[in-house]
Order: structure tokens, then sequence, then C-alpha cells
């Protein structure tokens, strides 16, 4: 053993712990933070002291924030979320198998899909938003041509929540999900997929019954990254998500017109989303590997 009972620690150790401790304080003290005051009691505001501890501004969060339809963007939040985690899960999946062979391209086409990690987040979202009005404008210019008045009247926008703000999300999601998977296939043994074959299994029994078995801790991984990053998105959602806001979008909205803890109220409840995700997605994982290793 490195450390030994009684061993007394390096010089540097001390030094080095204080930085460390500074640093998961300042990672973590704003959240810390914003759950206390959110169990202010009534009479209770933005800053400490505590004054009181209740439930009272959950209740209000409950019953609405001025005009802000919180439980809307809470279910279109959730709704964009599950269907990024989705579309990331099958598209890293689908990508990973691909590239397990060589493809003409297939190094411009990574290097073209791990770019937006490195754009500006909030020229992604223009950009987007500039694609889908100009698709409005060539939408309206065909109507117009075929005099479809009554479609015309009706047309609003291809802007919208399963359309360009998927589209936002999914350049910032697939490319996370992309490098999973291929590290995952990187260190895979083919030998299990050859074996499988030999005993008479065909390519998708083969998937289904010895590779996806293997990868599927990495599978939840993906999609715990897929919901959570978009969960939280702002600056790629903002320029690409039409007349309708996500929770995060209202969430900074109401920064600036909200004085009281409900603010701090909603912030725990998307926080708690985000961690009750993470705990069901570290969950499944750990029961795929037990599962391994039992039919090992």
């Amino acid at each position: 053993m490195s450390n030994r009972i009684g061993e007394q620690r390096s010089a540097g150790f001390w030094p080095l712990a204080i930085v460390f401790s500074l640093f998961v304080l300042f990672l973590y003290g704003p959240m810390i933070t914003i759950f206390v005051l959110s169990f202010q009691g009534p009479e209770g505001g933005l800053t400490f002291p505590l004054r009181g501890v209740s439930l009272h501004w959950f209740r209000k969060l409950a019953e609405g924030l001025g005009t802000v339809d919180i439980g809307a963007a809470f279910r279109r939040s959730l709704m964009l979320g599950a269907v990024v985690m989705l579309f990331t899960v099958v598209l890293s999946v689908l990508a990973g198998l691909a590239f397990r062979k060589r493809l003409k391209g297939g190094n411009a086409l990574f290097f073209i899909t791990v770019a937006s990690l490195i754009m500006p987040s909030i020229i992604v979202s223009l950009g987007i938003g500039l694609q889908f009005r100009l698709l409005d404008g060539g939408i309206k210019s065909a109507l117009t041509a075929m005099d479809a008045t009554s479609t015309l009247e009706n047309y609003g926008t291809a802007l919208g929540l399963l359309t360009s703000a998927l589209g936002a999300h999914l350049t910032w999601t697939l490319p996370f999900g992309l490098l999973i998977m291929f590290a995952v296939f990187n260190r895979f043994n083919p030998a299990y997929e050859e074996a499988a074959r030999d005993l008479g299994a065909t390519p998708w029994q083969s998937f289904c019954h010895v590779v996806l078995p293997l990868i599927g801790p990495s599978i939840v991984g993906i999609g715990m990254f897929g919901f959570t990053l978009s969960w939280d998105e702002i600056a790629r959602t903002s320029q690409a998500i039409g007349d309708v806001n996500t929770l995060p979008l209202e969430l900074q909205g109401l920064t600036s017109t909200v004085t009281t803890p409900s603010i701090y109220a909603l912030g725990t409840v998307t926080t708690v989303v985000s961690f009750a995700v993470m705990a069901l997605a570290l969950g499944s994982a750990a029961l795929l590997r037990r599962r391994s290793t039992r039919r090992r």
C-alpha cells in the first residue's frame, strides 16, 4: 500500500486539498444555495438569512408564475429531451456500426459531425433558424405559385419543437454519442460475433444477442447524455425554437421578472429531474452489467 497507516502526508498535500475543496465549493456551492433558498418560508426573499422552512414557493410554482405556463414548458422540454435521447442513441449506434469498416470519406464525415462542438452555440442556432426561415419562404412561394390560398393562410412556420429545435439539439448531443460509440467499438472484440455466426446466428441475431448486451451500458450512457444535454440547452434553442419556449428559455426569461424564491423552486425542480435521469441511467447500466456477468 502506498499510504501506510501513520505515514505522514507530503508537504504539498494540504495546499492541494484546500484548492480542490475550494473548487468543489465553487462548482456546487451555487446549486446548494438555490436548493436551500427554495425552501424559504412565506416571508422569505432571494437572499439569506433563511426565514423559515416550508414548501410555500413550490406551491406557488405549481399555481403558475404570472402569464408563463410553466407546466407546458416543462412538458415541452421533457418531450424534446426524450426525442433527442432516442435519436442520439439510434444514430450513434448506427454510426458506430458503420464506422467499424472503412468508409470512403469517413474521416471527412467524422470531422464535419464533431465540428459543431467547437462552433459557438449561438451561431449554430442562428444558422439553423435562418435555414428554416428560408424554407418558410420557399414553401410560401410554392403555395403562392400553386394558388393554394387557404393552405397559405393557415401556414405558420417550419420552425418548431420537433423540427428546427430538434436539429439544433442534435448538433450538440450527437457528437458526444458518436465519440462514445467509436471508443466502445474500438475496443470491441469481433471474435464474439464470429463465434455467434459459427453457431448459425444471422447478423441480426448476432447483433441482438451478442453485440447489444455488451454495449448496453454505453447505450444507456449515451441516452443519459442526450437527455441531460437537451434538457438544459439554451443557446442552441434560442433562435431555432419558433413561437414556443422550452423550460430553460422560460427560466432565463423569468430571472428578470420574478423576484421571489419561486424561481429557486423552479431551479430545484429542474435539477432534481436531471439527477433522476442520471440515477436511472446509472441504475440501468449497473443492472445490464450484472445480467452480462451472470450470463458469462
